[in-house]
């Protein structure tokens, strides 16, 4: 007599609020456990699909993958009764599908099926996928195999299916993309074709340090990339198809707010900035037009719009600013603050020396250095402890 098979109840995660009573996910049934008592691990990599008011491609989705015998598990983040029939098809075609009371966002809804691939398929690798159509079943292979090539290594990446953003692409996904990507790059120093993708693989050692993450909505993918690249984890790019159905109307992306929640700290750190540069380069034009040097001009300038900059840094820019001790903080920024000195120093006189005057030297020296100055503040010296 086979054994019963075992529900999956919603877990709380850490750095997120924890589930109530009507927002847990209903039961999933989990596989039979083997002779040993653990769930058997699938072959290759499991599927986790996130939806929201999903249309038909989701359902032409889970039987393709099914079909291939490839586990799927997908997530109803809250999507109502009107989209039930959708999630039971999901069911019929061999998905296993976690049913949200309401919806929490995609972050949530990732940390959920991570919990569930983590305890229905142990030792699993996941691969992300949209529920929208954009994802089509040859790219979706295709991260399985580059998980299956590197998901044992010691520092395996999560490996990123990265859209080319050419031909008929939609007005705000290309907005979106642009954007977030530059905002990546000046926050990580890494360069990436595509942080928007929702087609991810996960290699199964990373999956509780992906349930750690913060971020509930889209904000959550971004904040993974970041964290990523500051914790050491690579990030592998993979050329994919890119597809948008109907102009990707059944996107739940909302352009300006989520691009927003994804640039916003770096639109503070920049307010911020700017506000501490106009202070800087007032008090350092007053100085050099009254005859002092350029370089004790520019150390008094700095030291005044330094005390200011730090802590609006740390009450409104980074959210652990005020998790971070205040002595360590301290001396990190100032210590950070001294190289940018000494590198703004060397910037200004060699631009100088090239024919620029002295404030249209400092201001070109002080946006080479915004980029650097923005990432180490976030990484090291208002890293949450």
């Amino acid at each position: 007599m086979t054994a019963a098979p075992a529900p999956l109840p919603g877990r709380a995660r850490p750095l997120t609020p924890p589930l109530t009573q009507a927002d847990s996910p209903r039961a999933v049934l989990a596989p039979a456990p083997t002779s040993d008592g653990t769930a058997p691990r699938g072959p290759g990599a499991v599927v986790a699909i996130p939806a929201l008011e999903p249309g038909p491609e989701l359902v032409r989705l889970v039987g393709d993958l099914a079909a291939e015998g490839i586990d799927v598990i997908v997530v109803d983040d809250g999507s109502g009764p009107r989209f039930d029939v959708v999630f039971d098809r999901c069911e019929l075609a061999g998905a296993r599908v976690l049913r949200c009371a309401h919806n929490r966002g995609k972050g949530t809804a990732l940390r959920e099926a991570f919990a569930a691939a983590q305890r229905c398929f142990p030792g699993s690798d996941v691969v992300t996928a949209d529920a929208d159509g954009q994802h089509t079943l040859v790219d979706i292979r295709r991260l399985r195999e580059e998980l299956g090539r590197s998901g044992s290594a010691d520092r395996a990446p999560i490996v990123l299916g990265v859209r080319a953003f050419d031909g008929e692409v939609p007005l705000r996904s290309r907005f979106g993309n642009a954007l977030s990507s530059l905002a990546f790059r000046a926050a990580a120093g890494v360069s990436l074709g595509d942080t928007q993708t929702g087609l991810r693989g996960i290699p199964a050692r990373h999956l509780t340090w992906a349930r750690t993450l913060p971020g509930d909505r889209y904000e959550y993918e971004y904040t993974m990339l970041v964290r990523a690249a500051r914790d050491g984890i690579g990030l592998h790019q993979v050329p994919i198809s890119t597809v948008y159905e109907d102009d990707n109307a059944s996107s739940h992306f909302r352009p300006v707010r989520d691009s927003l929640r994804v640039l916003g700290p770096v639109l503070a750190f920049a307010a911020s900035s700017l506000a501490a540069f106009t202070v800087d380069t007032g008090i350092f034009w007053m100085l050099t037009a009254i005859g002092l040097p350029v370089a004790p001009a520019l150390a008094i300038a700095r030291l005044v719009s330094s005390a200011g900059n730090f802590s609006m840094n740390r009450w409104v820019v980074f959210r652990g600013g005020l998790a971070a001790p205040l002595g360590r903080a301290a001396l990190r920024y100032a210590l950070l603050a001294g190289a940018v000195l000494g590198g703004g120093i060397l910037l200004v006189d060699a631009l100088m020396a090239l024919g620029l005057a002295a404030v249209p030297a400092k201001i070109a020296a002080d946006l080479l250095l915004f980029s650097l100055s923005f990432v180490v503040q976030k990484v090291l010296v208002f890293r949450r402890p």
